[in-house]
């Protein structure tokens, strides 16, 4: 399904908006939930990747295929690691064969995992011998994925000793991982970091019961600052359910998003986003976003739209995600008329002053392309293709853009 947007505006200068969960406190939670059924989960996102969590941590069947969901294949991949007695093949999408996870089982199989690839070496499909991991010692190296260490750590507590995770050279994406240790301790284990070294102690005694409430997904939050930034002032978006003290790293939207000229607010668990001042074209964006690289995309559109330099680094991880994004938004911008230099790890948005009108915009199967140039309607119309690929994590994205005034066809 392709759509086109006209030319929009927001309707409402004071909207609301209703998100869904976190998809990375859900699923993080959903393999918690497996291995502690004791605990409750409320808000967990609607997106596809959480459903396909939910489906495979239930599913008896000896094949799980969990299409394009990265973040399953690697939680999934240790959870059952640990299930002792269960044989599983682990796959997923054409693309998801492609991206790499040979670190991660490495890591396990040295903790007494017993996993090898049924085609080819470092990729899915996985062939899964779940039993009892005895070893509790393991080194990664430190700028992988965070969902690699997010994983290890989520299955630690299982393990008869626990685990001694430590981290080689600079650390990748650090809030994912401290997101997955204060998850850890809200349910009663106990953690220690400490330089680069995690500990993780075993669980000892029976967890009690408890219901987590998870907390609206930031990810799905960045596309309103973008459209705040690209709308007139005093133009507000208010977003539910947030708090200040975030588990999550984009909620550093909230800073960043000050240059673009959005100021947020914190209200009984909801922001309010306010376009508060416009932004000079001589304006200059240099941001790492080691510590949030799902958020660059959103970033650098926001700047093309608004004609701005713009220079992002951290993103080495963006490589091996649905997309090589740093490719794919090279090409979509540069369709639009702008100029776009990367190396493995930046990305370099020269200024610009016009904007191609009628672009089609490619999204390679991934949401954030669809999601991120979506606000360029503010300025251009746009046409962009296979834009149900947004259920991945927010499938209703499209409808919620409508109630702003976005005007959307098929």
């Amino acid at each position: 399904m392709n759509i086109k947007l006209l030319k929009s505006k927001i309707v409402n200068r004071q909207s609301k908006i209703t998100i869904t969960g976190s998809k990375s406190e859900s699923n993080r939670l959903l393999l918690l939930q497996a291995l502690y059924p004791e605990l409750k989960i409320e808000n967990v996102s609607n997106s596809d990747d959480s459903e396909l969590m939910t489906k495979a941590l239930t599913n008896k069947s000896d094949v799980i295929d969990i299409h394009h969901a990265g973040t399953a294949m690697r939680f999934l991949t240790a959870f059952f690691s640990t299930q002792k007695g269960r044989d599983i093949e682990l796959t997923g999408s054409s693309r998801m064969r492609e991206r790499p996870i040979g670190i991660l089982v490495d890591a396990l199989n040295q903790l007494g995992a017993k996993i090898s690839y049924k085609e080819n070496e470092g990729f899915p499909p996985l062939l899964i011998k779940g039993k009892t991991l005895t070893k509790h010692k393991v080194s990664l190296e430190a700028n992988v994925s965070s969902q690699y260490i997010s994983a290890l750590l989520l299955i630690a507590s299982t393990l008869e000793n626990g685990l001694e995770l430590t981290l080689k050279g600079k650390i990748t994406s650090v809030p994912y991982i401290k997101m997955t240790l204060e998850l850890l301790h809200q349910i009663g284990i106990k953690s220690h970091f400490n330089e680069n070294v995690i500990l993780v102690e075993p669980k000892t005694s029976t967890l009690k019961p408890q219901t987590l409430v998870v907390e609206s997904d930031w990810s799905s939050a960045s596309y309103y600052y973008s459209i705040v930034a690209l709308s007139k002032r005093d133009t507000e978006i208010e977003l539910t359910s947030y708090k200040k003290e975030s588990l999550q790293g984009d909620s550093c939207l909230a800073e960043i998003y000050k240059a673009f000229g959005v100021e947020t607010t914190y209200n009984n668990n909801k922001v309010i986003l306010k376009k508060t001042s416009e932004v000079s074209p001589e304006s200059k964006i240099n941001i790492d976003l080691s510590n949030a690289p799902d958020i660059a995309q959103t970033i650098a559109v926001t700047a093309f739209a608004l004609g701005i330099e713009c220079y992002l680094t951290g993103l080495h991880t963006l490589k091996i995600k649905e997309t090589d994004r740093l490719e794919a938004l090279k090409r979509e911008i540069e369709k639009l008329g702008g100029t776009v230099k990367t190396t493995h790890n930046s990305l370099h948005l020269c200024k610009n002053e016009v904007i191609k009108e009628k672009v089609s915009i490619s999204t390679y199967n991934d949401h954030r392309m669809a999601m991120a140039f979506a606000p360029l309607a503010l300025k251009v119309p746009i046409t962009i293709e296979a834009a149900a690929v947004v259920s991945k994590s927010y499938p209703s994205f499209w409808e919620d853009l409508k109630s702003l005034g976005f005007k959307i066809s098929e």
